[in-house]
Order: C-alpha cells, then structure tokens, then sequence
C-alpha cells in the first residue's frame, strides 16, 4: 500500500498492526528491499498493514519519523508513534520477526 501524509491517519486507525517502509525512487538498497516488503505485504494480509512511503514525496512524514537514511522501515501499534525501527538494507526475516512481536 502506498503511505501519503493524505492517508497516513487512516492507516493508522486501522487497529492493526502497521510496517511502513520509508525510502526513495534513487535509493539502491530501497530498490532492494521492495521485493522483500511486498512478499511481506501479501503474507500478512488482513493481519496487518504494510506499506511504503517516499520520503521526497513525504517530506513532512520523514520530517515527523527523523527518517535519516533509507530505506528505514518503522512499526507502529496502537499509535502514531512507532514501537521499533529497521535501518538499511536486512533480511525479509529480521522484518518478520519484529512484525510477530507486534501480532
């Protein structure tokens, strides 16, 4: 699911669980990273919201989270302020296992 600051509030009012990769179109590692989070995405359907934001295209969003390097990739629930953080390029595992911890 693309992330915009238009439907950032909806996301999170889902009462799910949410990932939200923060990353950009020139990245490299993001690049990488996609295919990863969009296998994450359809195996956790209906369990837990996953997304995508580009951080040129939400600059206030970035601004909000300190995102400082992409791809980060935030989790949040029961909130709008994330519970955990990934930075960089990592293992569709280590993406999985701090989803579950949110289950």
């Amino acid at each position: 699911m693309k992330v915009t600051e238009e439907n950032f509030n909806d996301i999170m009012a889902s009462g799910k669980p949410v990932m939200i990769d923060f990353g950009a179109t020139w990245c490299g590692p993001c690049k990488a990273l996609a295919p990863r989070i969009e296998e994450i995405e359809k195996e956790y359907e209906g369990r837990a919201v996953i997304g995508t934001a580009d951080v040129d295209e939400c600059s206030d969003l970035a601004a909000k989270f300190r995102i400082r390097n992409v791809p980060t990739v935030l989790f949040f629930k029961g909130g709008d302020m994330p519970v955990d953080k990934s930075v960089g390029l990592v293992a569709k595992e280590t993406l999985t296992e701090k989803l579950d911890a949110l289950l």
